[in-house]
């Protein structure tokens, strides 16, 4: 298959959208997008598992994260487009990457649309004993279907405040923090680092399993590259929110790791049972924490839902506009692709219910199968960025207005760092299954992929 020049058009899969989204909605979604479930909730396993190193695995993880976002930030900057990383995956090495980038992500998110309507009705369920868990999850599908087939605007605003709040939560949560560290804040006495002292309890196997825990918790970042190409100044909001990444990751993940494992003693068995941050907020005698927490991880899973679907939407749009799927996706009204919306949106609820029917064999093969997908993907955006970023200075290096630092370097870098990921994956007997799964699904889709690929050419 020849070579697509950077000199052809960006893709028309944005044609059809509209451009609701502002800049202040861009900001947000980024600085939102960070913040989820995953860092509220399932953090506690990983410090449980490597003690107060797991800082250091945040850290590490984030720093392979950085990386993947500046490259997807050059190329959606050189191309927006509401395809992302599958659009680019397509230019770059051919229409069968973009295929298989595209559909393993959009399975990657309904799934998560379903996981997190489970935990969110859980929460509320918690609050109203007796109401059935699927009918607050169908509520909550229904919710964010329906304001996902408005105007993209209205998904701008939810996601603003949404962000906001989380934001808000996480930021007050570091100030206390520091303060009680620091031996300032009223009523509370600094434990110094005396909770630090063994610092890798459980040696290596420890981190390494703490590594596996962060890196799947960054889950996210790409949303802000799909709605880029809806805002009014798509290659200005992609390179605004891609260069501030950096302290964003640093800031809220890093930095309240290291306060939670300086406040509670690592082994402590409230870290898993009520969460690292209502632990650290107990251990303040913040009244209330555990409701205060509830909230906020409420509100941090009802956002990833609505991020979610509408991510799924757009890549799921994006791909038929260019010829990867069913028509029947493409269409557009009122520039939103509705089918796309409710597809997506129908997907997540599927999930949900095949966790009451059969949770022990669809839904666990389900999860396992999306477990690792989110590598593929990193790793299709670093292989597409090697080869357009050549193509770009050589025929349009005006469209460079995000570089990679440090290029071919720090990709060849990340490369090998998601090497090393699978490698770990492969030796845990846990994701280890998720590494076979997730590696079928996507050989699958790669050989679908493959074979349009060859009957399109065959008949151009």
């Amino acid at each position: 298959m020849p070579r697509t020049s950077v000199e052809t058009p960006p893709e028309a899969d944005g044609v059809s959208l509209s451009h609701g989204l502002k800049q202040r909605h861009l900001s947000m979604i980024a600085l939102g997008g960070v913040i989820g479930a995953g860092l509220f909730v399932g953090s506690g396993a990983g410090i449980a598992a490597a003690g107060p190193v797991i800082v250091v695995a945040y850290a590490l993880s984030g720093l392979l994260v950085m990386l993947v976002m500046r490259m997807l930030g050059e190329m959606s900057a050189a191309y927006p487009s509401s395809g992302s990383f599958s659009a680019h995956a397509e230019r770059a090495i051919g229409p069968w990457a973009g295929f298989t980038a595209g559909w393993s992500f959009w399975v990657l998110l309904c799934t998560v649309v379903g996981l997190e309507g489970i935990g969110a009705a859980q929460i509320v369920s918690g609050w109203l004993p007796g109401t059935p868990e699927w009918a607050w999850v169908a509520l909550f599908v229904v919710l964010f279907c329906g304001m996902n087939l408005t105007a993209v605007k209205n998904f701008g605003e939810f996601e603003f405040w949404f962000a906001a709040l989380k934001v808000g939560a996480i930021a007050l949560f570091l100030v206390l923090g520091v303060l009680a560290i620091a031996g300032v804040l009223p009523g509370t006495d600094s434990p110094g680092t005396s909770h630090l002292t063994d610092f890798l309890p459980r040696g290596g196997e420890g981190l390494v399993i703490g590594l596996l825990a962060s890196v799947f918790a960054y889950g996210g970042l790409e949303t802000v590259t799909i709605a880029a190409a809806e805002s009014q100044d798509p290659v200005r909001g992609v390179a605004r929110a891609v260069r501030t990444a950096m302290w964003r990751i640093a800031l809220f993940y890093v930095g309240s790791m290291a306060v939670v494992v300086t406040l509670v003693p690592w082994d402590s068995p409230a870290v898993v049972e009520r969460g690292p941050y209502v632990a650290a907020l107990d251990r303040l005698g913040i009244p209330g924490a555990a409701r205060l927490m509830d909230v906020v991880i409420l509100v941090a899973l009802l956002s990833a839902m609505n991020a979610n679907i509408y991510g799924a939407s757009r890549i799921g749009y994006s791909l038929v506009r260019r010829g990867q799927g069913p028509k029947a996706l493409g269409r557009v009204s009122g520039g939103v692709p509705r089918t796309a919306v409710l597809a997506s949106s129908c997907f997540g609820f599927l999930c949900v219910l095949l966790s009451y029917w059969r949770p022990d064999d669809v839904f666990a093969w389900l999860l396992n199968t999306v477990g690792a997908a989110i590598l593929v993907v990193w790793i299709l955006i670093a292989v597409s960025q090697l080869r357009l970023r050549r193509r770009l200075e050589l025929e349009a290096p005006e469209r460079l207005v995000v570089r990679m630092w440090a290029y071919p370097y720090l990709t060849w870098v990340a490369l090998a760092g998601m090497a090393a990921v699978f490698v770990l994956m492969a030796r845990e007997p846990d994701t280890r299954v998720q590494l076979l799964s997730t590696g079928a699904m996507t050989l699958a889709l790669a050989a679908v992929g493959y074979v349009r690929q060859r009957r399109a050419h065959a008949h151009g």
